[in-house]
């Protein structure tokens, strides 16, 4: 492929041969005593979410995205590289930044990068030996909410240049909502625009019935899961979740269960999480670094990984290069074990120590 198609069916057929995986995850990244990345805790960590995650988007919010440097986000991306691509696992490259300007410089960076990579000029053909499937953007970051036209001006020439990509609703962070509207007028305009997720937790857009038909619809949001898909009468296609960095196993589940029509069960396995994941999400309130979801997500991947041994294992490093507080760490580690989740041996057991 010398080219990316420039029909948004076709793209995605070429992207995605098999279909746009249901359930996809921004990955943490976990870090050293010294702030760089600690390979082995983060391959133990895409290898318990691979058997049932097979979609990443590397960096995303969770993964520390606007608090990542451009060296760091682009050595992410090969990390993540390093292990998706020999298992045929499919990557968003996450260019999140706080204004157009910084997205357009990573995103020249991601490309670059990714040609070299794969020792080829033909961007098409980088993407498809890497394993990245499209580009992830949403609106600049800003004090005061900008209007929709400046949000369009400040996308519109990203979705420009016709790579694939996929558009993130993240009013937490950014400051910024986009409208059905907008989000219709892009898709309208771009047919390289592939991949709408929404973290809000309003689902408007997705609710609005103005999305054209194909624009892969994800929820980023948490907590009841199953009513939101469409097998439900919900208006999501799948799920990009946070919390897929503990439950993978379960959100899969909850999938299976769908597929097979057993909406009760579905229902019933995400009343249980979304109770744990409650808990979590209130267990790191007012924290000073870091954001919610990822916050949340390394204390409940904290006690996934060191189960029983939680609390007695370090507790990992934010990337502002603070730590979880081992409280954070007893709440949550106490909330799976009251719901039944919390294993007595994590998947990082006997094998590793985590890093301070």
């Amino acid at each position: 492929m010398d080219r990316f198609p420039a029909n948004r069916a076709a793209l995605l057929k070429a992207l995605f041969p098999q279909g746009v995986p249901q359930l996809w995850s921004p990955s943490l990244f976990f870090y050293d005593s010294q702030g760089g990345f600690d390979r082995a805790r983060q391959e133990a960590h895409l290898a318990f979410m691979a058997p049932h995650v097979t979609g990443f988007l590397i960096p995303g919010s969770t993964g520390d995205a606007w608090e990542m440097s451009d060296d760091e986000a682009v050595a992410a991306l090969d990390l993540a590289i390093d292990f998706t691509q020999p298992r045929g696992l499919h990557l968003l490259a996450g260019v999140l930044r706080p204004d157009a300007a910084a997205m357009e410089h990573l995103l020249e960076r991601v490309v670059r990068h990714l040609c070299t990579r794969a020792g080829t000029a033909s961007i098409p053909r980088a993407f498809a030996a890497c394993g990245v499937r499209g580009i992830t953007v949403a609106p600049p970051t800003t004090t005061a909410p900008l209007p929709q036209e400046g949000i369009a001006e400040a996308l519109s020439p990203l979705f420009a240049r016709g790579l694939p990509m996929a558009l993130y609703q993240l009013p937490q962070v950014t400051g910024n909502r986009m409208t059905p509207e907008l989000v219709a007028e892009l898709a309208a305009r771009f047919p390289n625009f592939i991949l709408f997720k929404d973290s809000s937790g309003t689902d408007e857009v997705a609710s609005s019935g103005q999305l054209p038909p194909g624009l892969v619809l994800l929820r980023g949001a948490e907590g009841d899961y199953a009513r939101w898909h469409a097998a439900l009468g919900g208006p999501y296609d799948g799920f990009l979740l946070s919390t897929a960095n503990a439950f993978p196993g379960e959100l899969a589940g909850i999938l299976g269960a769908l597929r097979e029509g057993r909406g009760d069960a579905a229902q019933s396995r995400s009343a249980l999480l979304s109770a744990v994941v409650s808990d979590a999400f209130a267990a790191v309130q007012g924290l000073p670094d870091g954001n919610a979801f990822t916050n949340a997500n390394k204390a409940l991947s904290h006690a996934m990984a060191f189960g029983a041994e939680a609390g007695t294992t370090p507790p990992p490093r934010l990337h502002a290069g603070s730590t979880l507080p081992g409280e954070v760490i007893g709440q949550v580690a106490a909330s799976l074990q009251r719901h039944g989740l919390l294993p007595g041996r994590g998947y990082c057991g006997g094998t590793m120590s985590a890093s301070r």
